[in-house]
């Protein structure tokens, strides 16, 4: 199982917008991956209800993971650089 650790860039946190364009691209991903912020998850980083119930802050660090051998790292890889940036600053 590989993991991720990463601080959340995003301005707001996991809110709405950053949220929707982070379960966007986790649903592009070649493997399942799941994320959890302190106690709370992991969940689906697919589902945009699960990760807006997470009620993640910017700044806050965040687990992702995946059980996935052959597509998990480069998946987390490019999940954890999204959640690192201002999804916010991000033009639609």
């Amino acid at each position: 199982m590989a993991e991720r650790r990463v601080k959340v860039g995003s301005s707001v946190g996991l809110h709405a917008r950053p949220a929707n364009l982070f379960c966007k691209a986790a649903g592009q991903q070649p493997a399942k991956v799941t994320i959890a912020a302190g106690d709370r998850g992991p969940v689906d980083a697919r589902s945009i209800l699960s990760v807006l119930g997470l009620g993640v802050s910017s700044g806050e660090e965040v687990v992702l993971t995946s059980s996935d051998d052959a597509d998990g790292e480069a998946s987390l890889d490019a999940l954890a650089e999204l959640l690192a940036t201002d999804l916010d600053a991000v033009p639609s």
